[in-house]
């Protein structure tokens, strides 16, 4: 009893009134800066930190909110003298590990309520790993593990001598989502396979478009180090040289590294200048053009089948809404690479 108090107590030095942390001044000059007895402090603070007006985590937290008293120019600035730490350990294990079948059976249950297209593995196939997340937390003193999240992944044979896993599931569950457990749990798939020279690539099953942005960022994150990846090398254009080094470092398909290779480029080019802006738009549309070139060859198997007028009002067609859906992408497809390129500046 008195360990949990002793808890309790050492937990509580890290909640803090937010109404007492906030410090608000306003600068006339600048030794206003220093100066202690021009901050004072909100009424209210619910509208931004709850109705319990506190903060969980930071032990003397400070929180400092100055304007210039001209023109309103903001300064916010944190400080406190320790933080909570989280911790989460993050464990791979196959079907083998004592116990683990009738957790991963009681696990998998989750699948139903938050993915739209789950259904249950075969675990007795030996060709399935599991990656899972844990919080380590301490209860009367001894360490408890609570899950988090978990990935499934099924090791493929690809000719001649190599393995091709493939990310079958993956889930974080709500009360987890949104602090980057999903990035780290695919980054740890990433760098486990990356570490076995018979993996040829990682793949993923039927991804879902949340899936593929954040393997985007996880994978942009690997490959932005990589000396194929600099900036010289990326205004030049995609190369044999990214895809290589993409795959011999990370395990990354010719697909997705010339994804990385866009979102990169991306971050290397001025849109506002018109040269810089329109040779982008160029590359990426050309491979989003691909499926387009890919059914004209179809197109033109049936072309002999068909009459000339109906031929040319398709073709019309088709090069009307070919230019539609290639901007239309072109467009969302900017607009996710900005989301991933402002994740990884927060990195």
């Amino acid at each position: 009893m008195a360990d949990i108090l002793n808890l309790e107590k050492k937990l509580a030095e890290y909640k803090c009134d937010t109404n007492k942390a906030i410090r608000l001044k306003l600068v006339r000059f600048a030794e206003d800066l220093e100066d202690e007895t021009t901050s004072f402090s909100p009424l209210y603070s619910h509208q931004v930190f709850g109705d319990e007006e506190s903060v969980f985590g930071y032990k003397d937290l400070e929180i400092q909110l100055y304007y210039s008293t001209c023109s309103l120019t903001t300064f916010f600035n944190i400080k406190y003298s320790s933080k909570v730490i989280e911790k989460y350990d993050n464990v791979e294990t196959d079907i083998s590990c004592p116990g683990f079948k009738e957790y991963h059976e009681r696990l998998q249950t989750f699948l139903i309520w938050f993915i739209e297209t789950a259904s249950f593995i075969d675990v007795d196939d030996d060709k399935w790993q599991f990656f899972l997340v844990f919080e380590k937390y301490l209860e009367d003193g001894s360490p408890r593990y609570a899950t988090v999240g978990y990935m499934t992944v099924y090791n493929f044979y690809a000719y001649p001598d190599k393995m091709r896993p493939r990310i079958g599931q993956m889930l974080v569950l709500p009360p987890f989502q949104g602090e980057g457990h999903g990035a780290q749990l695919l980054e740890t798939v990433q760098r486990f396979y990356t570490a076995n020279p018979s993996i040829l690539d990682i793949t993923a099953e039927e991804p879902s478009e949340d899936f593929v942005k954040l393997r985007d960022f996880v994978l942009a994150k690997l490959c932005q180090e990589l000396h194929a990846f600099v900036p010289e090398k990326l205004k030049k254009g995609f190369s044999a040289e990214m895809i290589e080094e993409a795959r011999r470092t990370w395990k990354i398909n010719k697909h997705h590294s010339r994804r990385v290779y866009e979102i990169l480029r991306l971050r290397v080019t001025n849109m506002s200048d018109s040269v810089q802006s329109s040779e982008y738009r160029l590359d990426v549309k050309r491979r989003l053009a691909i499926p387009f070139k890919k059914n004209k060859k179809e197109a033109t198997r049936l072309s002999r089948l068909m009459p000339e007028d109906w031929l040319a009002q398709q073709a019309e067609m088709s090069v009307s809404q070919e230019q539609e859906y290639l901007e239309e992408t072109y467009q969302s497809t900017v607009e996710q690479y900005r989301h991933i390129l402002e994740r990884l500046a927060r990195v």
